[in-house]
């Protein structure tokens, strides 16, 4: 974690390993076509085999794959990769990590906004349109210094031993000829950054493993009414049925890859440090070794846990609904190396820092039963994972500029 710089670098830490990535060898050109789920992972294996005929020594792909897979996808090897085992980090509270920084808070949509986002979400389910949506919205904070990535970064970690915490350099936008600006005009470098609960998949040799999420409470900081949450959310009509739909998503599309393929009959919790979650772990055996974990995620993404189902129907809504174009977010981070091994986690709980200034994300699954009100407050829990890694408490607090 010391020896990470923003600037050049990958950072992604999960419960089995640390990895750091620095430099960079290759850059994955953007292509027509990888829409489709072997495609990408085509051109990448591409990448790779030619960076190992190049004299790489052992060459890896590492970066982040955006919401619409119409999108470009930011992928590179980088000159060097180091591993480590489970990340080890003192972890402190959140009064540890207070900030003497105060922040400006801009809500996007506004909250009141979002609400009759999800009441559109709600009409077109009773309409038998989809069977659930996933509405999002946005804080912009900003400050009058640079955000500190690699002590936000840090924060993160400690507070989400169990998580995957990544940091992962973002291109410049593209404008003008060549996608290139002026330097008198570039924006300053942008950093994808976050701590996200859940695995979208993971590959080593035959083995593959997801584990979605779906159906969430907030934390409580009083030990009787955490577990009396925990225990609601376990019992929940309204969420089971939410985590019902993405656990049968996920297993359709991983069963045409798979010798075999085992699926819980029903979910456990997971818990981090603000949310309890509904989990299911997947486990199975792929029938070629030939299938990356690139193309395991590309034919995953995005799950009915940061989209909905019907998938097109559900986006094409998420389209016309959300007020702002969700980039990386609800996309996937993760590597993959020369011989398909790989792990790709759900861009969630995250950020997108910019100099002086963050733009957190969240989300809710509206399904039936689902209350406005109660995605709004779904959102505003999932926020207070970025907010306490920078001194934060909640939503709240930040509107009022109380950060230090």
């Amino acid at each position: 974690m010391e020896e990470y710089r923003s600037g050049d670098a990958f950072f992604l830490s999960s419960p089995q390993q640390t990895l750091l990535a620095q430099g960079t060898y290759a850059v994955l050109p953007p292509a027509e076509g990888d829409t489709e789920a072997g495609a990408l992972s085509r051109r990448v294996a591409e990448l790779l085999q030619s960076a190992a005929k190049a004299g790489h020594d052992a060459p890896v792909v590492v970066g982040a794959l955006p919401f619409d897979p119409a999108q470009p996808a930011h992928l590179m090897v980088p000159m060097s990769v180091r591993t480590a085992g489970t990340l080890h980090m003192d972890i402190s509270g959140p009064s540890g990590n207070r900030s003497a920084i105060k922040y400006k808070v801009r809500p996007y949509p506004e909250p009141k906004e979002y609400i009759r986002g999800v009441e559109q979400g709600i009409s077109l389910l009773h309409k038998g349109e989809l069977r659930k949506i996933v509405l999002s919205r946005t804080l912009l904070l900003t400050s009058p210094l640079p955000v500190d990535t690699a002590k936000l970064l840090s924060a993160l970690a400690s507070s989400n031993p169990q998580g995957y915490t990544f940091a992962v350099n973002l291109p410049e936008p593209d404008s003008g000829k060549n996608g290139r600006q002026p330097a008198a005009q570039r924006r300053e470098r942008r950093t994808l950054i976050g701590a996200s609960p859940e695995l979208l998949v993971k590959r080593k040799g035959l083995s593959v493993t997801a584990n979605p999420l779906a159906g969430s409470a907030a934390r409580s900081s009083d030990p009787a009414e955490d577990r009396r949450r925990a225990e609601a959310l376990l019992k929940s009509a309204k969420d089971l049925h939410e985590h019902q739909v993405v656990v049968e998503a996920v297993a359709a599309a991983l069963r045409p890859y798979c010798k075999f393929l085992i699926v819980p009959p029903a979910p456990s919790l997971l818990q981090t440090a603000t949310m309890w979650h509904l989990s299911t772990v997947l486990e199975g055996e792929l029938s070629s070794p030939d299938v990356s974990s690139l193309e395991l995620a590309g034919a995953l993404h995005p799950t009915p846990a940061v989209c909905g189902t019907p998938t097109e129907a559900a986006r094409e809504a998420i389209r016309k609904i959300e007020p702002f174009d969700r980039g990386f977010f609800t996309g996937m981070v993760g590597w993959c190396d020369l011989s398909g091994d790989g792990e790709w986690v759900v861009t969630i709980r995250c950020a997108e820092v910019e100099d002086c200034s963050l733009r957190l994300y969240a989300g809710a699954g509206v399904v039936s039963g689902s209350s406005p009100e109660g995605e709004l407050a779904e959102t505003g829990a999932k926020f207070r994972t970025m907010l306490r890694a920078m001194g934060i408490e909640n939503e709240d607090s930040a509107e009022e500029g109380d950060a230090e």
